[in-house]
């Protein structure tokens, strides 16, 4: 994992791990005010909800954005360099997919994280 983060470029895995938090703790914020029954004072508290699944997109927006800076600055050094092999171009392209994949996994667990939470929401309703 940490090979992940070195290789990623600890800018954008940074910022991927923080929002990753972000997200950890706006649910466990809303898990606690559903067991504590304060959701259903809360007028618009489903609509608050979807914020887990506003942040899993923006981290997943900030994963795709850290991989297009990362081949801009490839094909940059690539066309400085002039002749190079298929194995390194392959190489640095694998390398420049990490932080879209960190970015799309934080996004698809917000959004099983939400839906977990808005069932926890419904039952608690009922």
């Amino acid at each position: 994992m940490k090979e992940w983060f070195v290789m990623g470029g600890s800018l954008f895995m940074s910022i991927l791990s923080i929002l990753m938090v972000i997200v950890v703790a706006v649910s466990v914020y809303f898990a606690v005010t559903i067991a504590n029954g304060k959701a259903s004072e809360k007028a618009n508290f489903k609509q608050q909800l979807r914020y887990v699944k506003s942040l899993g997109l923006f981290t997943m927006i900030t994963g795709i954005l850290g991989q297009l800076i990362g081949l801009f600055s490839a094909f940059t050094a690539i066309e400085a360099a002039g002749d190079v092999s298929p194995a390194m171009l392959a190489g640095g392209l694998k390398v420049s997919m990490i932080t879209s994949l960190t970015g799309i996994v934080i996004y698809l667990i917000s959004i099983i994280i939400w839906f977990l939470l808005d069932l926890y929401y419904q039952k608690k309703l009922a």
